[in-house]
């Protein structure tokens, strides 16, 4: 069975996920049972079991690593941030609030802005090394409404909540601590994230709702698309040209966060003009959840076979010294 999931791009993490999807969308009452069982399979244990794995990368980096690290994250969320935010700036002006074809503004700009870290890291994990995992930190930052509510407030509209920030990488910071102070800590965390993403995987799934596409209709495919094709776009390029690597992490960056799905609700909290866009941007943004969880791993894989990747190369090595 094992054997089987990791033969299919990010399977380690997708399929979990998708059973727990399953297991949100048609009897959720299986995990609220409470207890135990709540605490680690239900959609609350999300936050936990990924800040687990990112504090897990931490220990595994060494000091001279994370500057590499640091650079790979911040270009991947700056080619994504500003072609996304840029985006829905100027859907806002040409467009208004309400935007395109039955797609609001508010609902593209967090749908491009946001990345799916978790699934990120479990396609970087397949195919990448430490640092493109490591790198996961920064995209961290995306996750949630920080970076929209960071848009609006350039524009007057928010409060930037800076506390967010040091939070998401918080974790990361004592794991290279404690990583650097104690090689045997090191050691012992070593197969720390492959025992926590099938976990963290199911944990995503149960904030996802199939039905939620249905209720979407049409405008959550098309809103799926864009994400696919400019947010994608944006961070292969950066991850090619400006990281000069093969890509593969770039596009294993072409998702939306699953917590996404309540951003519009934070942002209309804030400024109440968007208030009337909360319901069809949430469930817009739901359906890109899914439909970009399904897809971008097998475009990461496509990418990693055509441009190259570390594991791959690794595993070409061992294939030719068994020869």
């Amino acid at each position: 069975m094992l054997k089987f999931i990791q033969k299919i791009p990010g399977g380690i993490m997708v399929v979990p996920m998708i059973f727990g999807a399953i297991i949100n969308t048609f009897c959720p009452e299986i995990v609220q049972i409470g207890s135990f069982t709540t605490g680690l399979f239900s959609a609350s244990a999300v936050s936990t079991l990924v800040g687990l794995i990112i504090f897990i990368i931490g220990t595994q980096i060494k000091l001279k690593e994370a500057p590499e690290a640091l650079r790979r994250g911040g270009v991947l969320l700056g080619s994504k941030y500003l072609v996304g935010a840029s985006i829905g700036i100027l859907v806002t002006k040409f467009f208004g609030i309400e935007g395109i074809f039955g797609i609001s503004s508010l609902a593209i700009m967090i749908a491009l802005i946001s990345t799916n870290s978790g699934l990120y890291m479990a396609l970087v994990g397949t195919y990448g090394d430490s640092q493109d995992m490591a790198a996961q930190a920064v995209l961290n930052i995306s996750d949630g409404p920080f970076l929209t509510l960071v848009t609006l407030g350039a524009a007057g509209l928010a409060q930037i909540p800076i506390m967010s920030l040091v939070a998401a990488i918080m974790p990361l910071i004592i794991g290279i601590i404690l990583g650097n102070l104690d090689e045997d800590i090191r050691k012992l965390m070593a197969p720390g994230v492959g025992l926590v993403l099938p976990f963290a995987g199911f944990a995503l799934g149960g904030t996802i709702n199939f039905f939620d596409i249905l209720k979407a209709g049409p405008t959550g495919f098309i809103l799926a698309f864009i994400v696919l094709i400019i947010s994608g776009t944006s961070a292969f390029l950066g991850d090619r040209f400006l990281n000069r690597r093969p890509g593969y992490a770039g596009i294993a960056t072409a998702t939306t966060a699953g917590n996404a799905i309540a951003t519009p609700a934070a942002v209309a909290l804030i400024d109440p003009a968007y208030q009337p866009y909360v319901v069809s941007a949430t469930t817009q943004i739901a359906a890109v959840v899914i439909i970009t969880a399904v897809i971008t791993p097998m475009l990461t894989s496509y990418v990693a076979k055509k441009y190259g990747c570390p594991k791959i190369k690794q595993e070409e090595v061992l294939s030719s010294v068994e020869t």
